[in-house]
């Protein structure tokens, strides 16, 4: 299920301006590699390995991040999500309950491979409210066009609004939020893929 439509992400993403918070919102950035942290050996090539850069680098490809939230990263792990267990998962689960009270969301980078289970994995066993939100890319971050940064800015922005929190796990995705319940990688090389 679609919970906004790209005009409704749109819309959020224009809306939001700096002297309606009266403080930054704290958000939790957990990384667990993916290709949204994949390294090719050119910007062109098609060619690169998952999980190549930390959060830190994640969060400095995307300076405007500072302007909507104050940025905690926190590294998971950093491989392809077709390496993805449940010992991660409940490694994920566990930082989010316990680091709940000490920030006002969560975004965490992942692989599509298996971002969907991962989502609803965490949709099931998160008891935290506040917004917790999943965002990859499906091209690496040394691609000429990656994805990986628009997607994030996009991710902070859905967990820095109140209005995500007590809906469980969303994926922010090629300027869509999606229900982790009803997410499905549908392609291995479209961009619109989830």
């Amino acid at each position: 299920m679609l919970v906004f439509k790209k005009s409704a992400l749109g819309a959020l993403l224009c809306c939001f301006t700096l002297p309606v918070l009266a403080e930054l919102p704290t958000i939790t950035v957990l990384a667990t590699g993916g290709t949204i942290a994949g390294g090719g050996i050119s910007e062109t090539k098609s060619n690169y390995v998952a999980g190549q850069f930390g959060v830190d680098k994640l969060v400095e490809a995307v300076p405007q991040l500072k302007d909507i939230a104050k940025i905690k990263g926190e590294q998971i792990v950093n491989i392809g999500s077709q390496d993805m267990n449940d010992q991660v998962w409940l490694k994920l689960a566990n930082a989010i309950n316990q680091g709940c009270s000490g920030s006002d969301g969560f975004v965490i980078t992942h692989g599509t491979d298996t971002m969907e289970e991962t989502a609803y994995f965490l949709n099931l066993t998160v008891k935290c409210d506040k917004p917790v939100v999943m965002v990859g890319s499906m091209r690496p971050a040394t691609a000429m066009s990656a994805d990986g940064p628009f997607n994030l800015y996009n991710a902070v922005v859905v967990a820095s609004d109140k209005n995500s929190a007590g809906r469980g796990v969303l994926v922010a995705m090629n300027d869509a939020v999606l229900d982790a319940r009803d997410v499905t990688k549908t392609s291995t090389t479209a961009v619109t893929d989830l």
